[in-house]
């Protein structure tokens, strides 16, 4: 499958700075069994990967590499995020997706995560719906990064747009500047959700 030049950059950093690690691919899940989700709950995570760990070098005050908003699927928890690389079937592209939990935190895809709950139930149920509509939609995955055009969204981007369409502004601060070869973007990290101050933390766990 062919890396996007903008990943490739990615990439190059992280091979440089963590030569020599591979990433254990299992099914196995890190969460917590006895973890309950609710719709509306925003879901943390960091991997093992290359590219995983490339996003966190980039962004100083974060700890983790990707996010996602839990939904209620006909009364099963599952999990809305909009990733790349991480194809179901030969040739499906990097889109917005629905994961079992179990998958999402699989430890193929997590070393560390963490549940983080709003405080407003009403809103975080709305928030989820709105993550379900996006879902329905098939978005593909933004490698631009552009937060002006809707029809296209990364994994931040697609959590803080469906809590905006609830009446909720989780993002905090301004969009980072990234200027590498092959990346030039303006984009918000997990971070940026995680250290709004609306979300209380339910759980961390680890591999």
């Amino acid at each position: 499958m062919k890396v996007p030049c903008r990943w490739r950059a990615l990439l190059f950093i992280a091979a440089v700075m963590l030569s020599g690690c591979v990433e254990q691919a299992s099914d196995r899940s890190i969460l917590p069994a006895d973890v309950r989700l609710r719709a509306g709950d925003v879901v943390f995570r960091r991997g093992g990967s290359v590219l995983s760990r490339s996003v966190v070098a980039l962004d100083a005050k974060g700890k983790y590499s990707h996010v996602g908003i839990v939904v209620d699927s006909a009364g099963q928890a599952m999990i809305v995020h909009a990733v790349p690389q991480e194809p179901d079937f030969e040739g499906d592209p990097d889109r917005v997706k629905m994961d079992p939990p179990e998958r999402f935190f699989s430890i193929r895809n997590a070393v560390v995560g963490e549940v983080c709950r709003m405080q407003d139930s009403l809103a975080a149920e709305a928030a989820a719906r709105e993550a379900w509509r996006l879902y329905r939609k098939r978005l593909l995955f933004d490698h631009n990064y552009d937060g002006e055009d809707s029809t296209r969204m990364y994994c931040t981007e697609l959590v803080a747009s469906a809590y905006e369409r609830a009446g909720v502004g989780l993002l905090t601060g301004s969009p980072r500047h990234i200027d590498l070869p092959g990346l030039r973007v303006e984009c918000y990290f997990p971070s940026d959700i995680y250290e709004s101050g609306l979300l209380e933390s339910v759980r961390k766990f680890s591999k």
